[in-house]
Parts: C-alpha cells; structure tokens; sequence
C-alpha cells in the first residue's frame, strides 16, 4: 500500500510576523510595500483610499498602518485624527510616508497621532528597520500594559478581600486576635477579644499573652505559635483563659498562619464555651451520681440471685443472670470512670503520696490481671525493677491494671504481654551518649502482641470516650475513658505516658515517673 503524507505544508505552519495595513492612493507604492513586507513574512492588506482604510482597522484592528500623506477625498492627516478618536483603533502606531519633507509637514504628522515619518523616495531597509522597531515598541507597551492591568486586578481584588476581612474581623461574634509568629506580639484584636479579656486596645497592642497574664499555659500557646510554619493550622485546643480581674474562662483557640505585608502573623479565633462547659460538668456529675445508687442497689439484687437464696435457677435463668451481671459491672466501670475523671479535671481529686517501691507496684499489678490473663490464654511475662518513687500506690496500681487489662483484652489466645521497668536518664527513650550518671526517672513498658494503633489515632486514644474501634466498647467491655484516666493520673505525677505501636503486629505503652532523688 502507497504511503499517504499527511503532513502539513511547511509554510502553513509559519505564522505571519504582524499584521501591517498599508492605506497609498498610488498603485505602485503599494504594490512595491506590499511584495516587499510580504518578503519579510507580514501580513499586508492594502487600500487607497482613507475611508476604505478606516473601515477595514476598525473591523480587524491591524498591528501597524503604513499611511500616506496626499490622497483625495480625505488625506493622511485626517485619517490618523479618525483613528485616534476611535477606541478600537487609537492605539495602533502609526507611520507616516511622504513626499513631504518639510518640517511642518512632520509636525502635523505628529501632531495628529503619527509615531514615525519617512520621505519619499525611501530605502527599504529604512522602512523595514522603522516598522520592526516600533513594533517591538507596541508589543512591550502591549506587554506592560497587560501586566498593569493584571497588577490593578489583583490590588482591587486584594482591597476587597482585605475590606471583607476587616469587616468580619470587627463583627465577629467570636474574640479575634493577630500576633506575629517571631515573638507571639499581639499586632491587633477585634472588639469582642477587648470584651472578654477586659483590656482595652492600647493595653492589647504590642504585648504577649504571657506579659498579660491572660492563663496558666501562655508559654506554651506562644510556642505553638512560633511552631506554625512547620505545624500548619491547627484547631480546638483548650485553654484557661484569665481575663483582667482574674475570672477564669474555658476557651477553645484555633491558630492559622497568615501573612501580613511580608510578615508571618498567627490568627487566633477563640470560642468561650465557659458556659458549656460548666454545664457538660454538672450534667455528667448529676447523671453519674444518680446512676451509681440504683447501680449498687441492682448490682445486691443480682448477687442475691446468683447465690441461691432465693432458689436455684435454670441454665437458661442463670445465662440470663450472667449477662445482667456483665453489663451492670460495666456499667458501674462507666460511671466510676466518669466520676474519676471530672474529680481530676475540676481538681477536687487529691493524691496520696507517700514512698513506695516500683517492683512491688508491678508485681501487685500483674497478680492482679493473671486471673484475667489465664481465663484469656494470654501469658504475662514481669521484668521488675527496685525503685524509690514518691507517689500514690492505688492511682499507679489504677493505672497499670488498666494498661495491662487492655493488652490483654487486645491479644489474641498464646499471645504474651510484658511488663518491665528500667532506670532511665533523660525523659525520653533515647541513646544514652553523653547522659549524666546518675537515673532520674522510672521506665515502665508494657508490650502485646495484638493488633497494633493506627497512626492517626495514637494521641486521640488519650482522650475522653476515644477507641481504635467503635465496636471495641461493645465487644471489649471498654468505656473510653480508660486512657484518658491513666494521663491524668501519670500528670498528677510529674510524668508522661505516650505509645508506640506497629499496626498488626503490637503495641507499647511507656510510662514515665521521677524518681525519688528527683523530686
């Protein structure tokens, strides 16, 4: 079969340089400008009239008009004056081309809109020198011009933005402050920051929140603030906020790393749920304390019935019993977790701490999960250490038995769970180069081998009513407010408590305690 060539012609693909007309009344000037830029590859239309000539830059607005001076009916200065008045066409250089030499002549050319005028009889590279040059002038004026507009699009765009901002900014229901990222300075606030705080502007402006004096943890939110270009935005942290008399709100702060003229600034909108959360307390402190009375009261009832006394019942009685049973112990665990919690939270928990030693605490802990452990197939393996720690027994054996329960209840028949404990020099798990000689702090690991963390939920675990699994509450037993218990505790202490975890294959939870010598 023939081979067909599809390709294009070469010279179709060679787009013209500019589009030039050319307004002459003389045939051979035209024909000679017109074979000569068509040479040089432009585009030429010619006419010989003005009017013509006119009508066809107003219908397809040329790059360039070559005009001459004498011509009937309406000449070259008149023509130049009718472009320059129209808006399609005002702009377009134009070059004059005369026998005319003098220089009124080329006054009036110029006076009338003309960029360039050449006598006749004219050298060709002159003309073609001329019109190259002033078309480049066009097309940067072109250029700079498309990028003024494009510079005026973006100021009005960013005058309506920032005049929008502002006025949300003022408005707004919720307290707003700016501060740069540098040092954390508040640069500005909105009137409903000013109303909760009770500062005024001028006392705002210029100051910190730790020069304020505006809670406990301004250090802290600083430092969030000056970690924002690595952290990004982030959302929802809780904070006790002090006003100027010195009353205490419960604020949760969203930060998100803006610029202003060049420097990096931090938005910070703050939402007082004050209120709320002194309603959530009271609610959760009524319902628990309501639930606990009928809880025990049910909780007799059913051992009652389970030791016989009141006559022997069926199997299918006693599963019925057993299933009553579970469910209310779980839900005595509920509500006294519930109850733990909102004691620690509000402070009106107190620990008892006196010197105790760390492997007795282990090793009461593990005795304490064994029976739970065997009925599971799990085997429990204890690497006990002897040390001094100055804390609350019973809030560290809660704490443990909890974190062991757990691994057990998350392993899987012939799995092990380890519980150890090692001396520790700094306080976190890193290479002992170059650490000082002696301990400051106690290690606590414990190891299963179950399922494994994801990684997006490794610190939501330690928040309240916060599970892997939604499911786990129904088929493990648990309240979600086990680990959240266990932080509470462990901060009580000084200490830290955080995991580690492989998904599918295990996780470990670390447990960090002063010393005695530290404290």
């Amino acid at each position: 079969m023939a081979k067909v060539d599809i390709s294009m012609p070469k010279e179709s693909l060679n787009f013209p340089k500019a589009d030039i007309l050319v307004i002459d009344d003389t045939p051979e000037n035209l024909n000679l400008l017109s074979a000569m830029l068509t040479e040089q590859g432009y585009k030429v239309r010619s006419v010989t009239k003005g009017s013509t000539g006119l009508r066809g830059a107003n219908a397809v607005p040329p790059d360039l008009i070559l005009l001459d001076v004498n011509m009937p009916e309406m000449n070259g200065y008149e023509v130049c004056q009718h472009l320059k008045a129209n808006d399609r066409t005002r702009e377009i250089p134009v070059i004059f081309i005369s026998a005319l030499g003098d220089v009124l002549d080329k006054v009036k050319a110029f006076t009338a809109g003309g960029v360039d005028y050449i006598t006749k009889p004219f050298q060709l590279e002159e003309v073609l020198a001329r019109i190259e040059n002033h078309l480049t002038i066009w097309k940067l004026q072109r250029q700079l011009q498309a990028q003024n507009d494009r510079l005026q699009q973006e100021i009005s765009e960013r005058a309506k933005a920032e005049e929008k901002f502002a006025k949300v900014f003022r408005s707004s229901p919720n307290p707003i402050a700016i501060a740069t990222v540098s040092e954390a300075r508040f640069i500005d606030v909105n009137p409903s920051f000013l109303k909760m705080s009770g500062y005024c502007l001028e006392e705002v402006i210029g100051d910190t929140a730790t020069e304020l004096n505006l809670g406990k943890n301004t250090v802290a939110i600083a430092q969030t603030i000056q970690l924002l270009p690595e952290t990004g935005s982030l959302y929802n942290l809780e904070f006790e906020f002090s006003t100027k008399s010195g009353e205490l709100k419960t604020i949760l702060i969203s930060l998100e790393l803006i610029d202003l003229g060049g420097v990096p600034c931090a938005l910070l909108i703050a939402n007082d749920i004050t209120e709320r959360k002194r309603l959530e307390n009271e609610f959760i402190s009524l319902v628990s304390h309501e639930l606990r009375t009928p809880l025990t009261s049910t909780m007799g009832a059913l051992d009652l019935l389970s030791s016989g006394q009141l006559g022997t019942l069926t199997e299918q009685g006693q599963k019925v019993l057993s299933i009553a049973t579970t469910n209310t112990e779980r839900l005595i665990r509920l509500v006294n977790d519930i109850l733990d919690l909102e004691r620690m939270k509000s402070g009106k928990i107190f620990t008892r701490k006196a010197k105790c030693n760390a492997a007795d605490l282990l090793i009461t802990a593990t005795e304490a999960m064994q029976a739970m452990a065997d009925k599971l197939q799990v085997r429990l393996i204890i690497n006990p250490v002897a040390a001094e720690l100055w804390a609350d027994p019973d809030r560290l054996l809660q704490t443990l038995t909890n974190l062991l329960s757990n691994a057990i209840k998350f392993s899987e028949p012939g799995d092990t769970v380890w519980i150890s404990a090692t001396l520790s020099e700094s306080k976190s798990v890193e290479s002992e180069e170059n650490q000082p000689s002696s301990p400051n702090f106690l290690l606590i690991t414990i190891q299963d081998e179950g399922r494994g963390i994801p990684e997006d939920k490794l610190q939501i675990i330690f928040e309240r009513f916060q599970q892997v699994d939604a499911s786990d509450s129904r088929n493990k037993g648990g309240t979600g407010l086990g680990l959240a218990i266990c932080r509470d505790i462990i901060q009580q202490h000084d200490g830290k408590i955080w995991v580690q975890s492989i998904l599918g294959k295990s996780s470990t939870f670390y447990v960090l305690l002063p010393l005695v010598d530290s404290q």
